[in-house]
């Protein structure tokens, strides 16, 4: 497969990276998501990626950009393929835990709550016209946005919104092998509690099941006026099923082909159900010479931080997918 599954006819002259921050606290519950070194840490995991992709380090605490297996974060990609592309990428904090260390615009929001126990983002409404302000400010700053996320257990709050608005979905996991018993039986306790989900509208559904990330995302996809272009896998699915339940067209997506090629996951039938023709970026990790980034090829992390679309940003902008590849492999072996 080539690098990017097919080439997008885009044109762009001030092209934008940027990221939305946030924490849901379902990454805390045991066993949901690999994204951290233990569940509670999961809460730390944006701010520290927001360190490593804006400067190349993590200065607040002691912490490795790779997991405990030697694989490296997709927020060291990300930070590989802005740098090439000549990106200072912008940050979002659309709720997190703790104040980030390195500059965000800032939406004064609270994480996620557990969608099992109660209302998970009471401010669904707020943060998607807080997204609108941010889309129609970047519209006159860039003619082409790339827009990534990084949210711990995102897929599964992803997978709980997608449920509720009657697709069949199942999700990818940053974890080796999915947890894909845990992630079901939280979802099968938020549609209980819940009653009727197919009956609600989907600023109802993002309240009661999303986490911050997706309404700010929504916003921001109503109001930009460029090519957009959401960066990541199924958490941004969801996104686009909202849009298109609101009425709105989803924009384009891209991914890694890890992501797509999950055989827990069904990635691609979903986004063919909602209407979204995903591109796909093969990043050939296992090609490399590098044990961590191979771990990408069995199932390890997959996508994050906006990984794919950085990679798809920087070979769009001219550099080749050998050169991309080459500078990926220059930044993980950086931190050894």
């Amino acid at each position: 497969m080539p690098f990017l599954s097919e080439t997008p006819s885009i044109r762009c002259s001030r092209p934008l990276f940027a990221a939305i921050l946030a924490n849901t606290l379902l990454s805390t519950v045991p066993g949901i998501s690999g994204a951290g070194p233990s569940p509670e840490k999961t809460l730390l995991t944006p701010n520290l990626d927001a360190e490593l992709v804006t400067s190349g380090t993590i200065w607040s605490r002691p912490a490795r950009p790779d997991t405990p297996t030697g694989c490296p974060t997709p927020a060291s990609i990300t930070r590989a393929a802005t740098q090439l592309a000549g990106q200072v990428p912008l940050l979002i904090d659309a709720g997190l835990a703790e104040p980030p260390a390195v500059p965000c615009i800032d939406l004064h929001a609270s994480p996620g709550g557990d969608p099992r126990l109660g209302t998970a983002v009471p401010d669904a409404a707020r943060l998607i016209e807080g997204g609108r302000m941010i889309g129609r400010f970047l519209s006159g700053i860039s003619d082409l946005l790339v827009l990534g996320e990084c949210v711990p257990g995102g897929t599964t709050t992803a997978l709980c919104v997608l449920r509720a608005l009657g697709y069949p979905a199942r999700v990818s996991s940053s974890f080796v092998v999915n947890p894909t018993g845990r992630k079901e039986e939280v979802v099968r306790t938020v549609l209980e509690r819940m009653g009727t989900p197919g009956l609600l509208d989907p600023v109802a559904v993002l309240r009661e099941t999303g986490d911050p990330m997706m309404p700010v995302a929504v916003g921001i996809a109503q109001s930009y006026q460029g090519t957009l272009l959401l960066a990541g896998g199924t958490q941004y699915l969801a996104v686009a099923a909202v849009l298109r339940a609101l009425g709105d067209a989803p924009p384009s997506l891209v991914t890694t082909t890890y992501v797509r090629d999950d055989p827990t996951a069904n990635f691609a039938e979903i986004a063919g159900l909602i209407g979204v023709r995903p591109l796909y970026v093969d990043p050939g990790f296992g090609d490399l010479g590098h044990a961590g980034l191979a771990r990408y090829c069995i199932g390890e992390v997959k996508e994050g931080m906006g990984a794919g679309g950085a990679l798809a940003l920087a070979l769009l902008l001219g550099h080749s997918p050998d050169e991309i590849r080459a500078h990926v492999l220059a930044t993980v072996r950086s931190y050894s």
